[in-house]
């Protein structure tokens, strides 16, 4: 406005800024052209927000850090949202209104606790997709994410037999109650394998949460963004991102590290099989105990 009246020849520069109340500093600030080290910032910083369209400015942060980058998340989200690359936040979804009476097993370790389920998707030409997903509870690896047509107990068995020989053989699984989780050929092999089911609750997804967070990224970030012609197609596609999402994906509960760098940097030896092993109730550390002072006043029990 100050500008506009100036060149109008309204009045001087000097009595704009006294009618409006704007500082002759501010009126007269020339923008300073960014220096080369801010217009590479920003030309990375689109590069990998094309790359990864659903990632937010704290993926993105720790990405550029893992590049060597010094940035801090205000100068990333300010850029992001200048060059209008802002993600819209998903729907609040509603949250579950029961009261729970149970404490769920927690994993304590790698291996300790393995979680599967199934999620569908299709072809372009209507053709069905049914994937397993087979998933460490506590380093977030996924073992297994493969595609096919159908899926019943004896690929399931297969595809968990290579996880177990690549990966070693969990302590515990869980698992819903569908009916490829609960066949007595499946449940038999498991046996032999000393490994024990955690079935949940029917009709309680919440109970098999980490397997579902998963699948709600998978699909953000790969099934509603690529167009999966074949069966073949799907199965390059789908591994890739398994195996992208294992070693580059930075993820939010391992302090933005990847599941293979957090499972690097903190595995344990894999437990035996045997009968006595039990899934820890939290993944809180223990401290250790102090000896309290002797009082005079006596607590029954």
């Amino acid at each position: 406005m100050a500008a506009f009246a100036v060149e109008g020849g309204l009045c001087s520069g000097r009595a704009v800024c006294r009618y409006l109340g704007l500082a002759r500093a501010t009126y007269r600030y020339q923008p300073q052209p960014p220096t080369e080290h801010r217009s590479r910032l920003v030309a990375r910083i689109q590069a990998l927000s094309a790359s990864h369209p659903r990632f937010g400015f704290r993926r993105i942060v720790a990405l550029l850090r893992r590049e060597g980058w010094c940035v801090s998340r205000k100068q990333v989200q300010r850029v992001r949202r200048a060059e209008g690359l802002r993600v819209p936040p998903p729907r609040k979804r509603q949250v579950r209104r029961g009261v729970s009476t149970g404490l769920p097993t927690r994993a304590t370790h790698r291996g300790h606790v393995w979680t599967w389920d199934f999620i569908a998707d299709a072809t372009v030409h209507g053709g069905a997709l049914r994937m397993l997903t087979v998933l460490d509870e506590h380093t977030k690896e996924v073992h297994v994410l493969r595609p096919e047509r159908r899926i019943g107990s004896a690929e399931v068995i297969a595809l968990v037999k290579a996880a177990i020989a690549a990966h070693g053989a969990p302590q515990f699984i869980r698992s819903d109650n569908g009916p490829e989780f609960i066949a007595k050929d499946l449940q038999q092999w498991l046996a032999e394998q000393n490994i024990r089911t955690i079935y949940i609750t029917p009709a309680s997804p919440w109970e098999n949460g980490f397997v579902e967070s998963f699948h709600s990224r998978f699909r953000d970030e790969c099934l509603n963004r690529e167009q999966l012609w074949t069966l073949t197609e799907a199965r390059v596609v789908i591994e890739d991102f398994r195996q992208d999402y294992n070693t580059e994906r930075p993820h939010s509960s391992l302090g933005y590290e990847s599941p293979r760098r957090f499972a690097a940097g903190n595995a344990l030896p894999i437990s035996g099989s045997g009968p006595d092993r039990q899934a820890g109730p939290s993944l809180r550390l223990r401290l250790p105990t102090t000896a309290k002072p002797a009082t005079s006043t006596n607590v029954s029990d």
